[in-house]
């Protein structure tokens, strides 16, 4: 379960929900005010790059994902079970390069565009993202976080109880198995990084920037495939690479997910969304053990990203500890967010991210 830690502040009280019923109370945070608000967001402003800090990082993390893929190598000779063993760590450092290149799309991690934007290509070759494609979506996904009317870009498909019951059998067939654990933890992020990152139908033809982004970072792929497969053999390469990144891309969709598909997590219809509280109340404060924590660079402090997406990895975990309303948000444990897997629909009516066992318990007449 969530905990809640309230702290000071008065709690946020109901209000009437799209069907016209009265809507329990919100979650208990802190409601901040507009000048609040302004101040904080102002606050966290002064919480920017600093140039070593991210070179450093950059380096120690792309260096230790490079000395373990070498040893899980070098190790297949010894036995397959040692490189997927090195895999497991390796993964998270390619999670880690992930959040790198995923800072230079906020252009958060060096100060100015062209360094980061530079950057964030060559890390796109590594993690299998175009980068100016994924930075594009992800863009939409802050703007939009939490927001009912403005779903489908850059997020995963969440339908409301609502909506769901319109569905007809197939379509809610089809919806249950996007929703398994097994699709969207196994069999999605493979899809998503094998395959449709390769040609993401979702762009337009017209957006030829975007095209030739991805273009070029999959010729890059193929071309250091290609090499790898000549220096090393094909066969040794899938070995070696496949288990890295099936695995990396696992934790990193499960990252995604759980930072927003929680049970009092945060939706509202445009006319009542609130940009503040989405970022306090439905991106989550994912307390992770401190190594989790630091290989998948602090992304678990996500409120504190949608509050302000300037802020490079490294320094979110000193804002919550400098700001003390950042810490009187919901929390999620380690533990607690493996019960988030089965959450699928997002009921208006209690204001909450349910499973489908849930809804079987419910009335059939629509209540989302």
């Amino acid at each position: 379960m969530l905990s809640h830690d309230c702290g000071q502040g008065s709690l946020l009280t109901g209000t009437a929900n799209a069907t016209g019923g009265q809507r329990p109370p919100a979650p208990a945070v802190v409601k901040l005010s507009p000048e609040e608000s302004r101040r904080l967001l102002g606050r966290l402003k002064t919480y920017r790059a600093t140039r070593w800090r991210s070179i450093t990082q950059l380096l120690g993390t792309a260096g230790g994902l490079l000395a373990l893929w070498l040893g899980m190598w070098l190790a297949l000779d010894q036995g397959c079970w040692i490189t997927l063993l090195l895999a497991v760590p390796a993964s998270g450092l390619l999670v880690r390069l992930f959040i790198i290149q995923h800072d230079c799309g906020h252009g958060a991690y060096f100060k100015t565009r062209r360094v980061n934007n530079i950057i964030g290509r060559c890390l796109g070759v590594i993690t299998l993202t175009p980068y100016d494609y994924w930075r594009r979506a992800h863009d939409a996904h802050h703007a939009t976080s939490g927001n009912l009317d403005r779903r489908g870009v850059g997020d995963i498909d969440t339908l409301t109880v609502r909506e769901y019951r319109a569905l007809g059998a197939w379509q809610r067939l089809a919806y249950r198995l996007y929703r398994h654990p097994l699709v969207l933890f196994g069999v999605g992020p493979a899809y998503l990084f094998l395959i449709k990152q390769r040609w993401p139908r979702e762009l337009p033809l017209l957006r030829t920037g975007y095209w030739r982004g991805v273009m070029a970072t999959n010729m890059a792929i193929a071309g250091v495939a290609v090499a790898l497969g000549i220096l090393i053999g094909p066969g040794t390469l899938a070995m070696v690479h496949l288990p890295l990144v099936l695995l990396g891309s696992a934790i990193g969709v499960w990252m995604f997910f759980v930072q927003h598909q929680f049970k009092d997590a945060y939706w509202e219809r445009a006319r009542d969304w609130d940009f503040v509280q989405a970022a306090l109340r439905g991106s989550s404060y994912y307390r992770l053990p401190r190594p989790l924590q630091w290989i998948t660079g602090h992304i678990g402090l996500h409120h504190v990203h949608h509050l302000s997406s300037k802020v490079p990895n490294y320094r979110l975990q000193e804002c919550v500890d400098s700001i003390p309303i950042l810490k009187r948000v919901p929390k999620l444990s380690l533990i607690d967010s493996l019960k988030c897997a089965r959450l699928a629909l997002w009921d208006e009516g209690s204001q909450k991210l349910i499973s489908f066992r849930d809804l079987s318990r419910q009335s059939p007449c629509p209540a989302g």
